[in-house]
């Protein structure tokens, strides 16, 4: 399966914080998230794994307590229930991937 970027639909997420489902089958969904300045994604948890990787900006991610500093080309695992969240410190972007995918997305 293909996907142009343009097909994809913007959905606002929180104040700041947009999210371009990409591409996704049953077992896996991969999201674009775009940050501004400032904004959080705030903290939570849910049954899926997840990956994400910084494409641009600087984050503060807290997984289960541990909190540390991302920026442009890490990477964090989150197991399925970790409690987390983020702050963007530079405004940027995160592309997410979840297994299985979240239905709740779409």
């Amino acid at each position: 399966m293909f996907v142009k970027n343009e097909d994809c639909r913007i959905t606002p997420c929180e104040p700041g914080v947009t999210r371009k489902v990409m591409v996704y089958c049953e077992e896996l969904m991969m999201c674009e998230i775009t940050f501004e300045k400032g904004a959080e994604g705030n903290v939570h948890t849910h049954p899926h794994l997840q990956v994400t990787y910084v494409a641009e900006g600087e984050f503060e991610f807290t997984v289960d307590g541990e909190t540390r500093l991302v920026k442009k080309g890490d990477s964090i695992l989150m197991p399925a229930d970790s409690v987390h969240g983020v702050k963007c410190l530079k405004a940027g972007k995160l592309v997410d991937v979840f297994h299985p995918m979240r239905e709740t997305f779409l």
